[in-house]
């Protein structure tokens, strides 16, 4: 052995190093960082298009309502021809006595169709005209006052889900009737359907109802349709469940029906489920409206439901009722 040797240095008695760079596991190592690389850099350009797509919808969908409003608010304040109806001649009252006693009407079982009040034959009311020449599936307008104004569509339950109201594609849908509703007569229950999107938009804005004091203080809903103009109070606020073993099951189909029998015990389980209790009365052959949207587990549903202010009720008096509102 040479002298002052040393095993595993040169000749200089400096340390040798072994090259790595070009073994298997290496090469492999280097292969796997890189497919890694791609891929992250990959999500990242998905995540940034994803983002910029929504900007872009959403802005796109702030646009299209804020002309659409102004056609709306234009055309309600032109005034409307009231087409004159001809009265209907009394009959003449027969000179026959009459000998047997009436017979005492059965209570009723089912609710009768009902024409609208004012408008018996179902005139398009004009504020409707322009946006119904704009798009045909336009049916009416909802406003909740510092939260919400909008319109409302109606085609099936799916085609207005990623459409706005003109049928041009964006995520942020639009708020739309549900298709089972038949506007010929005053329907007894009105479903709205809208999308809860975190911007707020649609019925994003719905979870503010979470908040005891936002409820006392938006507690009237106005939704005109082209037929007629209503206000209505909520008297419910509630997450229900469209799975049938679920605590919180509810049957929608209850509140669609004619039935005054399963319309009490539909709106009882409304109230019921209901996150505030309220003295806001609520009977069967009142008009209901419901402002149902999805949550996080694609089979709830968050509700708001409101009935319509009755024929000379004042909406102070139901203010008083809705300020004395508490959580169960």
């Amino acid at each position: 052995m040479q002298r002052g040797y040393i095993p595993g240095q040169n000749g200089n008695g400096r340390k040798k190093q072994r090259d790595y760079s070009y073994t298997p596991a290496t090469q492999k190592r280097r292969r796997l960082l890189f497919v890694c690389a791609i891929l992250l850099a990959g999500v990242m350009i998905f995540s940034t298009w994803q983002l910029i797509s929504y900007a872009v919808d959403y802005f796109a969908a702030k646009q299209a309502s804020s002309q659409l409003r102004e056609m709306y608010y234009q055309s309600a304040e032109e005034p409307t021809a009231v087409p004159e109806v001809t009265a209907t001649p009394e009959p003449t009252a027969t000179l026959a006595p009459q000998t047997t006693a009436a017979p005492t009407p059965e209570p009723a079982t089912t609710l009768e169709k009902m024409k609208y009040p004012g408008n018996p034959y179902s005139l398009t009311q004009e504020s409707f005209r322009k946006l119904r020449r704009q798009n045909g599936d336009i049916i009416g307008w909802m406003s909740i006052e510092g939260l919400l104004d909008e319109a409302v569509v109606q085609k099936d339950n799916t085609y207005y889900l990623r459409r706005d109201y003109r049928g041009f594609h964006n995520v942020n849908g639009a708020l739309f009737l549900d298709e089972s509703i038949t506007l010929n007569t005053r329907p007894y229950t009105l479903y709205v359907y809208g999308h809860n999107m975190k911007t707020g938009a649609m019925f994003g804005s719905l979870r503010n109802y979470e908040n005891l004091k936002f409820y006392q203080n938006n507690a009237f809903i106005t939704f005109n349709t082209m037929y007629e103009d209503g206000r209505y109070v909520i008297f419910s606020v509630t997450e229900l469940s469209t799975n049938a073993r679920d605590r919180n099951y509810f049957s929608f189909g209850r509140l669609n029906s004619d039935n005054i029998a399963w319309r009490r015990e539909g709106i009882s389980d409304l109230k019921s489920h209901s996150i505030y209790f309220t003295e806001i009365d609520v009977q069967p052959e009142d008009q209901i409206l419901l402002l149902i949207t999805c949550v996080d587990d694609e089979e709830e549903r968050r509700v708001v439901a409101a009935r319509r202010v009755r024929e000379g009720e004042k909406e102070e008096t139901l203010q008083r009722k809705i300020n004395t509102a508490r959580k169960w």
